[in-house]
């Protein structure tokens, strides 16, 4: 087992739930510490986590992370609380600001001050989590609630920011920091904001990684992130290439986008020419080249996170997990 503090995660695309389930068995028995799920326009990340959780005893299970749009802070709370529950205290509540094209595309919601949205449910949901009553529009003129559970304030919450807005709600409300899409460096700077703003207070656990994949074959290893990454920016609205772009990679974006006129999560592709923009934000290669690719993440992270393409076979999965995991293989 590793002494190392691991986390994988799968991104919303990974549909296919007997490899999410797996994929979670399996990092529990190779010592990580930490599976995520996101949420996008498919599985209730939720209800597979239960199922996770009762099928595990030690991994801890993120949430990670769910849309401040997709549910109330109470339906948020009450969420978190009975999967913190069933699985003796393993969860942890991941929030975020989602996008614009999941906001409006699927929860028909004006997708408008998406940081102040961030702040407000994250500070709710603390209160509510804590055994508080919800907070009512008193025009309504209803009695306010509280959960019918036992309070949890000591549930986690980790928010995935990238911001300036949404870096400051971090050091405001949250346990634990879960950015993505951040070069090492960039990663860096903000995580050394964090610590500074948040002086005097208990810790946050960052969690940073990129995403990764492992193969004997270097060039499917390639193929797989650089499908993964070049789907984020060519179909899931503006955000995330933007944020890329601003990193020192509009070049690169811009070829990304052109070369995938139609883009796929499995099929798409990142031309010679944006290069320096895959080897900044994904882990490939062999299974000693991400392990040790993996390592230069260490020194800014408290857990290094692994994010697992969509689609990819069983296999590939696997010996990804093995080749952090596992340093002998």
């Amino acid at each position: 087992m590793t002494t190392r503090r691991l986390g994988v995660a799968l991104t919303p695309m990974e549909t296919r739930r007997e490899i999410i389930v797996a994929t979670a068995l399996r990092a529990e028995e190779l010592g990580y510490e930490v599976f995520s799920l996101a949420e996008g326009w498919a599985h209730d990340a939720t209800l597979l986590l239960t199922e996770i959780a009762m099928r595990t005893s030690r991994i801890s299970l993120v949430a990670g992370v769910l849309s401040v749009w997709s549910r109330t802070p109470a339906a948020l709370a009450m969420s978190a609380a009975t999967l913190n529950e069933i699985s003796g205290g393993r969860a942890i509540l991941g929030l975020g600001a989602s996008s614009r094209a999941l906001t409006e595309g699927l929860h028909d919601l004006a997708f408008e001050r998406p940081a102040h949205q961030l702040r407000e449910v994250a500070s709710e949901v603390r209160s509510i989590l804590a055994g508080n009553r919800v907070h009512i529009d008193p025009a309504r003129q209803a009695r306010a609630l509280r959960l019918g559970l036992a309070p949890a304030p000591e549930l986690p919450i980790w928010i995935a920011a990238t911001g300036d807005l949404t870096t400051r709600i971090v050091a405001d409300h949250a346990d634990g920091w879960y950015p993505l899409f951040l070069t090492l460096e960039r990663m860096r700077e903000r995580a050394a904001e964090l610590r500074q703003l948040r002086s005097g207070r208990p810790p946050l656990t960052i969690t940073a990684g990129a995403f990764a994949a492992a193969a004997t074959d270097r060039r499917s290893a390639r193929d797989i992130v650089a499908s993964c990454l070049a789907w984020y920016i060519c179909a899931m609205g503006d955000g995330y290439a933007d944020l890329i772009a601003s990193q020192g990679y509009k070049d690169a974006v811009e070829a990304i986008r052109a070369a995938n006129p139609r883009p796929t999560p499995t099929g798409s592709v990142v031309p010679p020419e944006a290069n320096a923009a895959l080897d900044a934000l994904t882990i490939y290669g062999t299974p000693t080249e991400v392990r040790e690719k993996l390592d230069t993440w260490a020194p800014g992270s408290d857990i290094q996170m692994i994010v697992l393409p969509a689609g990819i076979p069983w296999e590939t999965i696997e010996q990804t997990l093995e080749a952090v995991a596992l340093p002998n293989i």
